[in-house]
């Protein structure tokens, strides 16, 4: 666990970049996409639209060929912005890769506080496996982090999405056990919010008082709502989170302009 000091009065600053699934060579595409170009753009935009950025959280999916090369990519396009960064693994991510990359750095630190607020980031990955699931380490990890710091707080965050967002073919590849989940969450009052990757869409809902989030992709987007397989027309986009002192939180997401590309079907799966 490390703490970071705050650049805001009264306030953290996080902005969220997830699933940017970059390959090891510049120019690879993922379903006619140009991955690396399309985070490049989202970072001018992040670099245009906020100052004093207090976090970058990378939520998963950072490479789609698990490479080393991939997550050096990733590093080098996002040390642009001029912020501490965290990250954890998706389901296309090689968590031996990540490591080697981050070793000797808090690049994958599980818990973060900063400001009034504290960070807890698991992983959901099952090795090999598309759908997520939070192994009895992890849930210890969260229940541990949330008991310990009952005065601060707290924004959970993972890849897998644990509540059906209403499209068939993603709700069969979510969090697997989200039950565990919630009955971990539901103990603590301090929670404020979830937050995730993984269905390149944005996400928006409460839970209980809490504040269920998910978001666009730095590359392609899923249609909301679809029955199969659909890649949306929106741009790729980031989503920034206002992180108040009081445990108030202000978000939204903001896209590129100008990104057009013609969806290459043929590739089977993402």
């Amino acid at each position: 666990m490390s703490t970071t000091p705050t650049t805001a009065a009264d306030s953290v600053l996080l902005v969220q970049l997830t699933d940017s699934h970059l390959f090891a060579d510049q120019g690879g595409k993922l379903l006619g996409m140009d991955t690396g170009y399309s985070l490049d753009r989202v970072i001018d935009l992040v670099l245009d639209e906020q100052g004093d950025i207090d976090l970058i959280l990378a939520s998963g999916d950072l490479s789609q060929d698990g490479s080393v090369s991939s997550y050096l990519r990733f590093q080098s396009l996002t040390s642009r912005i001029p912020a501490p960064a965290r990250w954890f693994p998706g389901n296309h991510d090689e968590l031996d890769a990540m490591r080697a990359v981050v070793a000797d750095s808090d690049l994958m630190d599980p818990v973060l506080d900063i400001g009034r607020w504290r960070i807890i980031m698991l992983d959901s990955q099952i090795p090999g496996a598309v759908a997520g699931y939070l192994a009895d380490e992890q849930l210890e990890l969260l229940d541990r982090a949330l008991r310990e710091a009952p005065d601060r707080h707290h924004l959970v965050s993972f890849h897998h999405h644990p509540v059906e967002i209403g499209s068939r073919w993603m709700d069969t590849i979510g969090l697997r056990n989200a039950d565990a989940l919630f009955e971990v969450l539901d103990r603590y009052p301090q929670v404020r919010a979830v937050l995730w990757g993984h269905i390149h869409q944005e996400y928006d809902q409460w839970r209980n008082g809490v504040r269920l989030l998910a978001s666009p992709s730095t590359g392609i987007q899923f249609a909301p709502g679809s029955a199969d397989f659909l890649v949306d027309s929106l741009s790729p986009g980031y989503r920034w989170l206002r992180l108040h002192d009081d445990g108030q939180l202000e978000t939204g997401v903001s896209r590129v302009s100008g990104i057009d590309f013609k969806v290459d079907y043929s590739v089977k799966g993402y």
